[in-house]
């Protein structure tokens, strides 16, 4: 089916990649402000003869969706902030039990109810695990409505390639705004990989699948707990990143998500005044390109860190940096959104 270009909603666009992408269930429950995934997605997925369930919680949407995903299923729930954390639980056991998924957090102000303005305050909660024990997702953060629509598809083929939960991290701005995309009036054929581990009937084998996060034995659990790390190592090599103005930057700027856009129009405005800035854009906030950060960084003379939180990626940024540079911060918390050209003064100052 041709895309065509129109204008689209970012939150249409999660809802719409998501079929796309194949999703075969969803569960969710309305919060603001990504109430129109759910919305989209309560007349798109019967459409498709797929499911769509609105759960009387975040906390039964999320174990809905880890037996769904036990199944063998594509399986995905959206929400916001407060939301997602009363997932927290259900993400930790579907890690546990190795299953792919996909959770979509449109992030809004807090801590606490806050507000449905935009923020990025999530990032720990997002890359360091959430919930309890050591366990990590894989976070996409996009950038515009476009990325909204590509990265489900991307992100539950990540998912099931690594038997893992996957996230994707965007804000209330993203979520809100329109812009023009390339979206197909019809979703593609979507092709599942096979799920041999799956629990959805014995179909003739001769042992039984168990989906399960529980493992009594210390010992046996200190085994499936490294078989869990070296999984996160090996996911380093799906690390993604995009940058703009950095091959001569004497500073980088790092930032996403919306963050990212306003970074880059500072940049230019930097440029104008004379200083040499450039983006690095993490796409993959988990896991994080450390290596293209370094190598992008590597003739700078200094960074900046922008978030809407007051300092979580900028803390990854500098471990990877590890004092061979100055990193520099500017965040807003609240809702606030900084300008191009107040981040821009921020670059003069760190450029100096």
């Amino acid at each position: 089916m041709q895309a065509k270009r129109r204008l689209v909603k970012g939150n249409e666009a999660i809802a719409l990649g998501a079929v796309a992408g194949g999703c075969d269930a969803f569960f969710g429950y309305p919060i603001t402000p990504q109430n129109e995934v759910p919305e989209i997605l309560s007349s798109e997925m019967p459409r498709h003869g797929r499911v769509f369930l609105q759960a009387e919680s975040e906390v039964a949407s999320i174990n809905m969706v880890y037996g769904a995903a036990a199944a063998g299923l594509r399986a995905m729930t959206s929400s916001s902030s407060p939301g997602i954390s009363l997932m927290m639980e259900g993400m930790s056991y579907i890690a546990g039990a190795e299953l792919p998924c996909l959770v979509v957090n449109v992030m809004r102000g807090g801590p606490g109810l806050g507000s449905i303005a935009a923020s990025q305050a999530d990032y720990f909660q997002a890359v360091k695990g959430g919930g309890h024990g050591d366990y990590r997702c894989i976070v996409l953060a996009p950038w515009n409505v476009e990325e909204m629509y590509a990265f489900p598809g991307i992100a539950f083929d990540m998912a099931d390639r690594y038997r893992n939960p996957a996230m994707i991290l965007a804000d209330g701005v993203l979520g809100q705004m329109m812009e023009p995309a390339c979206i197909p009036s019809e979703p593609p054929a979507a092709s599942h990989p096979e799920k041999p581990w799956a629990a959805n009937g014995r179909n003739g084998r001769s042992h039984k699948n168990v989906a399960n996060s529980l493992v009594i034995d210390p010992h046996e659990l200190r085994d499936h707990n490294r078989k869990l790390q070296a999984k996160y190592q090996q996911m380093q090599a799906e690390c993604k990143w995009d940058t703009r103005l950095a091959d001569d930057a004497e500073i980088i700027v790092v930032a996403y998500g919306i963050t990212a856009r306003i970074a880059f129009s500072a940049c230019k405005l930097a440029r104008k005044r004379g200083i040499k800035a450039g983006l690095f854009r993490p796409i993959t906030l988990y896991p994080f390109p450390a290596k293209p950060l370094l190598e992008t960084a590597a003739n700078a003379k200094s960074l900046l860190v922008v978030e809407l939180s007051s300092g979580q990626m900028v803390e990854d940024v500098r471990l990877t940096i590890n004092g061979k540079q100055p990193v520099a911060f500017y965040g807003e918390m609240g809702g606030v959104i900084p300008s191009p050209a107040e981040v821009c003064e921020r670059i003069v100052e760190a450029a100096q």
